[in-house]
């Protein structure tokens, strides 16, 4: 797990070495271990390193092959890399180094882009050709690691963050309209390729990109997530689906223990977190470490799940950590969290993963977290409405979107003002091939695009900020492909995630299970009560805080009637307003 970043220049001139220094050690938190540079006519690459899987100065990066004609920087895990050395060791290849890094040098000779298809892991990596004078790029199936990219006339750059990207200059900060319709009603989710700065995009999950010394590219997707049982899988029942689903993520989980140092477990104390260890103490591991964190109550919501986490904890034998935080600490660390933001979010367990991160990171380096089970297993709310609803794009719409068209139009400035263009991105996502049930439709949306912009790059922004590798067994990509085809009637009872449950069932305590759905909640900033709201009022009242992007009259209205500010979420849009300006203001812009 760590940091990249590089230049490709397109006008004849050397790369700009310095600015690429500048970009990777603003990715320090990323990878705090060791750096490097490399430069070599028209390309520079810099590297923040975070040991985990080797630890060894030979996998240091940027890792160079002279006799294939590569150089390579990498951020990510690639946990089947045992393997795939010995198929490419049976073809030839030597290493000089024990770690997955090699794997994607040696593995890209061999197999060019089928090498993506091969790879179990997180990544997002960028390989310079020798002497075919080309950058290769690439990004995993369901986005987990991030790269984004500025490209103008003369050079393209890329960077593991988008402030690091910042730090290299030569980017014009004015925001993109569409992307901020989309932040202001899809729930603060821009899709790729998309940013909310104009000049800054990002590669999307699953793709590929070429790009030569002359600017010619090429970009290419290259996985997809269809839904729909095989043809022999029509007949399965429920039990069969619950063993096959228990098998893949047995397997999911072992591998993700794969690394030089220890792994623990993010126990918010829910199901998907609780079947994580249950299924880490079946495979025989001891003594693991767990941790949790729990907040002030406010609007009568309590701000922990210790009873579910501590019940897991006893019964699994694990060295747990509780960390509880006050009020106070939650608005003194904010500015921080959005600091580490490559993306404003609006999500109120931001900080609580932020918070937890920090703790979490004096005791290890590794952990596996819970992210992705609800989007794949139909776990929110909004699924049932969407299952019986006579039209289920304007019921899913009705669920998740923060605000009507006619509201965002209320919200901002004239200048700013565009279509329903988040609107239209889930109709035509919806009219998509490839999943026909309407269910299906919208697990896909969530799982391929709501779930890389919002909890995945929730917790690489949050982890990472202080060099905390999470990973992700639910978003293996064989767990992924396989929820895709459980029919949702599967789905949807018990509350939401009924498979998934009937699976974890057999491995954990069904206290955790048989209960309410919790969240990973932060009260204080869900209902925005007390010194919280004070302080977000008076940053967004503050003049020297206007951007001239909101009209200054909603700012009255939801101030003045406090129940006119919930989403249908239950989220608060003062606070999705508030987090656009501070994180604007953390970033420089």
């Amino acid at each position: 797990m760590c940091g990249i970043a590089g230049e490709l220049r397109f006008d004849n001139q050397a790369a700009d070495l310095a600015a690429v220094e500048r970009i990777t050690h603003h990715l320090a938190p990323r990878g705090p271990d060791a750096w490097g540079f490399h430069s070599e006519g028209p390309v520079a690459l810099g590297h923040r390193r975070l040991k985990i899987m080797d630890l060894a100065q030979a996998s240091g990066q940027p890792m160079i092959d002279t006799s294939l004609g590569l150089s390579l920087v990498f951020n990510g895990a690639i946990y089947n890399y045992p393997e795939l050395r010995r198929e490419l060791e049976a073809l030839g290849y030597c290493f000089f180094s024990g770690g997955d890094t090699e794997i994607l040098l040696k593995g890209y000779h061999a197999w060019g882009e089928q090498l993506l298809p091969r790879l179990n892991g997180m990544f997002a990596f960028a390989i310079w050709e020798r002497d075919k004078r080309r950058l290769f790029i690439a990004r995993d199936r369901l986005g987990i690691k991030p790269l984004y990219l500025s490209q103008n006339g003369q050079r393209l750059r890329f960077a593991s963050s988008l402030p690091a990207l910042l730090k290299g200059g030569d980017i014009d900060p004015a925001l993109d309209p569409v992307a901020l319709n989309h932040y202001l009603n899809f729930h603060a989710v821009v899709p790729a390729p998309r940013t909310l700065l104009s000049e800054v995009k990002k590669l999307p999950p699953a793709t590929w990109m070429t790009i030569d010394a002359d600017g010619h590219s090429e970009r290419h997707r290259w996985w997809s997530l269809d839904y729909g049982p095989l043809p022999d899988e029509r007949e399965l029942t429920p039990d069969d689906w619950e063993d096959r689903l228990l098998a893949s993520l047995r397997d999911a989980v072992s591998v993700r223990q794969r690394a030089a140092r220890e792994v623990g477990v993010l126990l918010s104390g829910g199901v998907d977190s609780s079947l994580l260890v249950g299924l880490l103490h079946e495979a025989g591991v001891n003594d693991l470490l767990t941790f949790s964190i729990g907040f002030e109550d406010a609007g009568g919501e309590r701000g922990d799940e210790f009873q579910y986490s501590d019940l897991i904890a006893q019964r699994y034998g694990t060295r747990h950590h509780q960390l509880r935080i006050d009020e106070k600490e939650v608005i003194a660390e904010l500015p921080a969290a959005f600091r580490a933001m490559s993306e404003p979010m609006v999500s109120h367990d931001c900080i609580a993963f932020y918070l937890l991160s920090r703790e979490v990171s004096r005791h290890c380096k590794v952990v596996q977290s819970g992210q992705g089970a609800d989007e794949l297993f139909a776990g929110y709310h909004w699924y049932p409405k969407v299952a019986g609803a006579k039209d289920p794009l304007q019921a899913y719409r009705a669920a998740f979107f923060d605000r009507s068209h006619g509201e965002y139009l209320d919200t901002v400035r004239e200048a700013l003002r565009v279509e329903d263009v988040a609107g239209q991105f889930v109709r035509e996502h919806f009219a998509q091939p490839g999943a026909d049930d309407p269910v299906d439709k919208a697990l896909r949306l969530d799982s391929t695009i709501m779930l890389v912009d919002d909890p995945v790059k929730r917790v690489d922004n949050m982890t990472m900020a202080w060099g905390l590798e999470a990973r992700v067994p639910f978003l293996d990509y064989r767990v992924a492909e396989l929820s895709a085809r459980i029919p949702s009637r599967f789905k949807l009872g018990d509350g939401g995630k009924q498979v998934l449950k009937a699976a974890a069932r057999r491995i954990i305590p069904r206290e955790v299970i048989d209960r309410p759905k919790g969240y990973f909640p932060v009260p204080g900033l869900k209902h925005l009560q007390g010194n919280t709201r004070a302080w977000v009022s008076e940053l967004l009242l503050d003049p020297s805080q206007d951007r001239g992007l909101f009209e200054t009259a909603m700012f009255d209205r939801l101030l003045s009637d406090p129940s006119s500010d919930l989403t249908p979420l239950r989220g608060s849009k003062l606070w999705q307003l508030a987090a656009l300006n501070l994180w604007l203001t953390e970033q420089g812009l």
